[in-house]
C-alpha cells in the first residue's frame, strides 16, 4: 500500500509570469549587434536537422527543439515512427534605440512584441567591423545593456500610471475596499519603477500576493533575463575579449544571478556551411565548440520548464510542463485518465537503461526503485522504498490508472 497523503511540505515558490507551456523567449537588443543573424542561425540549425518536426510561425517567430542526448538515444534505441522532441518558440524583435519608449526608432511597436514574451535574450555585442554600423557610434556593450534596461524601465513607468489612475479611481475615491491592497502594492512597484530607479526583477522580495498582482499586469522589467555577447570568431575561439569581464561585472551588480553566455554569430554561421565532417574536425581542430545547445537549454530553462518523455516504437515524445508541476498533472498532459487514477512510479536510471539496454534487464537486476509519489497540497514528495538516493533524472516509469496500466517513460529535463 502506498504511504498516506500529507498535508505538509516545502511551499512551491510562486514565479512571476504566465502559467502555461507555450511560452515565449525573445531576442532584443540594438540594431546591428547579431540579433538576425543569431536568430537566423538558431532557425537554420534546426531546420535542418533529421526529421524534427519543424514550424516557422511567421518570419520572426520560430520553434527550435531542445537538445538532449537522452531523447537522441531514446529515438535511436526504439525507431519509433513519430519523434517530437521539447521546443523553445523564439522571437526576433526589432532592435531597439535610445528614446524608443517615447516613439524614437519603430516607436512603440516594440511594445507588443515584448509583451507577447515570457522571457528575454538580451544580445550585446563585443566586437569592432568597419563594415557594420553601431548605432551610438562605438562598441561598448555595458552602456548598449543599459541603453536596453533603461528604456523598458521607462516604458513600465508609462504603463504603470493608467494602472494607478483607475485603481484609485475605484479603490480610494469609489470606496472600494477590495482593490485597496492591489492599489497599495501598484503604488509600491510605481515607487520602485520611478524612485529606485530599477526594474521589477531586480526587487528580490516580492511576496506572494505581491507577486499575484505582477502577474495581472506583467510588466516588460519583469521579464527573466538572459545575456548573450556576440564576439568575433577570433575571440571566441581563443576565450578572450576586453569586455566579458566588464558585463559579467554589471550583471553580477545589477542583475544578480543571470546568465550570461559568450558566443559567436559569425563562427556559427560558418560552422553551418560547412558537412557535419567538417564542421567536427573545425571545431577539434580549433578546441572549441558550438554555445547553441547551451544556449536553446538555458533559454528552456529561463521560461521555468521542464520536460518527460513516452517512448517506444510508435512515438518518442518530450511533455512539456511547468516546473513544480505534480505527478498527477504531468501525467495528465499524456491523457486525463492518468491524472485521475495515477498512483505510483518505478524508476530506473538513465544511465542504467542505457548500460542495461533494457527496461527488463535493468528490473530482473534489481536496478530500479519503487517510488509512489504523494500529492500534498502544495509539493510532490518522491518517497524511496530502497536504499539510496533519488535518482537526478526519472527515465522509465509506470504509471497506474483505474481500470488498467499505462507505461511511460519519463525523463526529466
Amino acid at each position: 500500500m502506498p504511504p498516506k497523503k500529507s498535508d505538509s511540505g516545502p511551499k512551491t515558490p510562486t514565479i512571476i509570469g504566465r502559467f502555461g507551456t507555450t511560452l515565449k523567449i525573445g531576442i532584443v537588443g540594438l540594431p546591428n549587434v547579431g540579433k538576425s543573424t543569431f536568430f537566423n542561425v538558431l532557425t537554420k540549425s534546426q531546420a535542418t536537422a533529421e526529421n524534427f518536426p519543424f514550424c516557422t510561425i511567421d518570419p520572426n517567430e520560430s520553434r527550435v527543439p531542445v537538445p538532449d542526448q537522452r531523447y537522441d538515444f531514446l529515438c535511436k534505441y526504439h525507431k519509433p515512427a513519430s519523434k517530437v522532441p521539447a521546443f523553445l518558440n523564439v522571437v526576433d524583435i526589432a532592435g531597439l534605440v535610445k528614446g524608443a519608449h517615447a516613439g524614437q526608432g519603430l516607436g512603440n511597436a516594440f511594445l507588443s512584441h515584448i509583451s507577447a514574451c515570457d522571457a528575454l535574450f538580451h544580445l550585446t555585442r563585443a566586437f569592432e567591423d568597419d563594415d557594420i554600423v553601431h548605432i551610438e557610434g562605438n562598441v561598448d556593450p555595458v552602456r548598449d545593456i543599459e541603453i536596453i534596461h533603461e528604456e523598458l524601465r521607462l516604458k513600465d513607468e508609462e504603463l504603470i500610471m493608467p494602472i494607478i489612475d483607475k485603481l484609485e479611481k475605484v479603490s480610494v475615491r469609489g470606496g472600494d475596499k477590495k482593490l485597496k491592497p492591489e492599489y497599495d502594492i501598484i503604488l509600491k512597484v510605481k515607487n520602485w519603477l520611478k524612485d529606485e530607479k530599477k526594474g521589477v526583477r531586480f526587487y528580490k522580495d516580492w511576496n506572494d500576493k505581491e507577486i499575484d498582482v505582477l502577474n495581472k499586469h506583467l510588466f516588460l522589467t519583469s521579464k527573466p533575463m538572459l545575456y548573450l555577447v556576440n564576439l568575433s570568431e577570433k575571440d571566441y575561439i581563443r576565450r578572450k575579449n576586453k569586455w566579458l569581464i566588464k558585463i559579467k561585472e554589471w550583471v553580477d551588480k545589477n542583475d544578480p544571478g543571470a546568465v550570461v553566455i559568450p558566443f559567436s554569430g559569425t563562427m556559427e554561421l560558418m560552422c553551418q556551411e560547412m558537412s557535419e565532417e567538417e564542421m567536427r574536425k573545425f571545431l577539434e581542430q580549433n578546441k572549441t565548440q558550438s554555445s547553441l545547445s547551451k544556449i536553446i537549454k538555458t533559454g528552456f530553462s529561463a521560461l521555468q520548464l521542464e520536460y518527460f518523455f513516452t517512448a517506444g516504437p510508435d512515438e518518442v515524445r518530450a511533455w512539456t510542463i511547468k516546473k513544480g508541476t505534480k505527478a498527477p498533472q504531468a501525467a495528465g498532459k499524456i491523457h486525463t485518465d492518468f491524472e485521475k487514477g495515477f498512483i505510483m512510479a518505478e524508476v530506473m536510471k538513465f544511465e542504467d537503461f542505457k548500460e542495461e539496454g533494457s527496461e527488463s534487464t535493468v528490473k530482473v537486476r534489481l536496478l530500479f526503485t519503487v517510488s509512489y509519489f504523494l500529492q500534498t497540497t502544495t509539493y510532490i514528495y518522491i518517497a524511496p522504498l530502497t536504499q539510496g538516493s533519488i535518482p537526478e533524472c526519472l527515465t522509465v516509469a509506470e504509471g497506474l490508472r483505474a481500470g488498467g496500466r499505462k507505461e511511460v517513460t519519463i525523463g526529466s529535463s
